[in-house]
């Protein structure tokens, strides 16, 4: 009983990640972020009918792409 207890506490060797620092962390948010804008401007192109508002939506999406990338990201 008690070999169980230790073991619950103690991490797994094949499910543990390196901890992340706090630049890594704060890059990752910064892309979630960039991809979940990305997602939503997606979304308003495909019901956009105004071609100079699409225009606009094709530019930020091809912005958003390039930042996501620039932080080390895979659309």
């Amino acid at each position: 009983m008690e070999e169980q207890r230790d073991t619950a506490t103690q991490p797994s060797p094949r499910g543990s990640r390196p901890a992340r620092s706090a630049e890594e962390q704060e890059r990752a948010r910064k892309r979630d972020e960039l991809k979940l804008a990305r997602k939503r401007m997606l979304a308003d192109l495909a019901s956009a009918r105004h071609p100079r508002h699409r225009e606009l939506l094709e530019r930020t999406v091809a912005d958003l792409e390039e930042r996501i990338r620039a932080l080390g990201g895979v659309i």
